[in-house]
């Protein structure tokens, strides 16, 4: 990967490293104000306060997510992010969770030269198993 996309990489690593802390500040900063994110297949959401407590949500299970690789194509001041990715969790009973997708992002590089997402959708793969 050249610089720009280690860059988009990099961002998406320190959105995750957030997701993993239940660092909620820290993933808000990774988006746009106006930011749409898929919670579920179909089904994007732009309110921030929706957004944050669909995160709280997420931070309850306890998640940790792992990439099975990552590919950045970058046009402009745009970017796409692909990545095959697996979540395990335990919700607060107890129950283990595993889940799995595709994630795709598109980012937008700003003014101070920071790439922050504007779309977020780790169900990319529904499509495929519809």
């Amino acid at each position: 990967m050249n610089t720009e996309q280690m860059a988009v990489l990099n961002a998406v690593k320190s959105m995750t490293a957030s997701f993993h802390e239940g660092n909620l500040d820290g993933v808000m900063n990774s988006y746009e104000k106006d930011a749409v994110i898929v919670f579920e297949p179909g089904k994007g959401v732009s309110d921030a306060e929706v957004i944050k407590e669909a995160f709280k949500g997420w931070f309850a299970v306890n998640p940790h997510f792992e990439y099975a690789g990552h590919d950045v194509v970058i046009s402009g001041d745009i970017a796409v992010h692909f990545a095959p990715w697996k979540m395990n969790g335990t919700t607060p009973d107890g129950q283990k969770i595993e889940q799995s997708g595709l994630s795709v992002a598109v980012l937008r590089r700003q003014e101070d030269g920071n790439w922050l997402m504007v779309i977020d959708n780790p169900y990319g793969a529904a499509l495929l198993e519809q």
